[in-house]
């Protein structure tokens, strides 16, 4: 199929994983595609439109970059428009963000089937973490995207609750989680190595990786290792930065610990297999009810022994006590009791170790399965469309109704405006 990749995202962070990897495993399938997106991703002079209003972000009062963003629908349109006209795809698929109406503009005017990929609902989380202005303007533009894609994929079935609630039907939304490059973490070192290169040789190594925000738990871990029941060796590893660094740091300090963890700051991804080889617990101490981490499948792509909540969109992935140990997150002594049965006990670390690095196979993550799934999807919907416009053909049978077979026969894309001609 030819495939139109559409997204927003300029940033090179978990979410330009998740975009590169997809891209490459559909073309690992067969399936020719093409990318529009900002100038992180493609190096041509349009790229600037978002990176501009994106840089601006903070300059503005949060209503007017609110309004930026919906303006760069509107920017975005004729880019796309183009790209339609001149690679005539089969399907377009989207990496949701609010306020991105382009892809169901795009759909509308030229009647090709729509593939929504969600990672989170943006309108709560935007008004819960960092602050949203225009609530009813988000809130509706996320419902009219939702519903108006010919089918939603978000990554986990709890998502897929958000998705159900803005009035898309069951049947339009398909889960599909995020995944991993086996490729890319096989020629990871071995645990002892990798603490020898870091130098953590003889430490028992708690290990986090992904960008620092406030509520993802980690200064639970720490205030865990400043108990003195807590074996010396114990060494926290943080492989990322983020906002709530700083914070943490000072936490290690008052503790005392300043010895016993690690900042890495910004690891470059290919250098991420040799950081978290060296994980003796892979930690997710917190985590939004909805989301996917891609932390997740990295830790069991390389067989390390996680701590996680106990949540319904990790238990789609995880089981307690074969791949992962569940605490009770409303449990003010849930984190600390887990890590303290981890770390006490060399034979449940190792027992869940290696039911992580069956889990990867068993449960087909690698994201060229994640591209196998997403690809059923997009076939589906193009065969859709091939047997309605021979339906539409057959129904016409006026010397007019030939005309516009002919056009459509000759190029694809014209179907859904001669639909439309024929319709007024």
């Amino acid at each position: 199929m030819r495939i139109l990749y559409h997204h927003r995202t300029a940033s090179r962070d978990g979410q330009a994983v998740h975009i590169d990897e997809m891209i490459s495993a559909l073309r690992s399938l067969g399936h020719d595609v093409h990318v529009v997106a900002p100038g992180a991703h493609r190096k041509s002079a349009m790229g600037a439109h978002l990176g501009w209003v994106h840089r601006l972000k903070g300059a503005f009062p949060r209503a007017l970059y609110e309004l930026l963003e919906v303006a760069y629908s509107l920017v975005e349109y004729r880019r796309l428009a183009r790209a339609v006209r001149e690679f005539k795809p089969d399907v377009i698929y989207e990496r949701y963000n609010l306020f991105l109406m382009t892809g169901l503009m795009i759909k509308r005017r030229f009647r090709v089937p729509l593939v929504l990929e969600v990672n989170s609902p943006l309108a709560h989380e935007r008004e819960l973490f960092s602050g949203l202005s225009m609530k009813r303007l988000a809130k509706w533009a996320e419902g009219t995207v939702w519903r108006g894609a010919d089918r939603v994929l978000p990554v986990t079935r709890v998502l897929g609750g958000y998705v159900n609630a803005y009035g898309v039907p069951e049947a339009r939304v398909t889960v599909v989680s995020n995944g991993v490059s086996v490729a890319h973490f096989a020629g990871a070192p071995s645990p002892e190595a990798a603490k020898e290169a870091l130098g953590l040789s003889g430490r028992l190594v708690l290990g986090f990786t992904g960008f620092l925000r406030d509520w993802h738990g980690v200064d639970g871990i720490i205030h865990w290792m400043a108990q003195p029941s807590v074996p010396a060796n114990v060494h926290l590893l943080i492989v990322g930065d983020g906002p709530a660094r700083p914070q943490l740091e000072r936490l290690a300090s008052a503790h005392g610990l300043g010895g016993r963890v690690t900042f890495s700051g910004v690891v470059a991804r290919e250098h991420i297999p040799a950081h978290v080889a060296a994980f003796d617990v892979a930690l997710q101490p917190a985590v939004v009810p909805y989301a996917s981490p891609l932390k997740l499948f990295e830790y069991l792509a390389l067989g390390k022994a996680i701590l996680a909540p106990r949540q319904a969109n990790l238990e789609e992935i995880l089981t307690d006590g074969r791949n992962a140990l569940f605490f009770d997150p409303a449990d003010p002594s849930g984190l600390s009791n887990a890590l303290t049965r981890l770390v006490a006990d060399p034979d449940l670390r190792e027992r869940l170790a290696s039911g992580a690095a069956a889990t990867i196979k068993e449960r087909q993550l690698t994201w060229r399965d994640i591209a196998k799934r997403v690809s059923a999807v997009c076939s589906t919907l193009v065969h859709d469309r091939a047997t309605r416009r021979t339906r539409f053909n057959k129904s016409e049978s006026s010397p007019a109704g030939i005309e516009l077979r002919t056009a459509a026969d000759s190029d694809p894309l014209r179907t859904g405006e001669l639909e439309n001609e024929r319709a007024r």
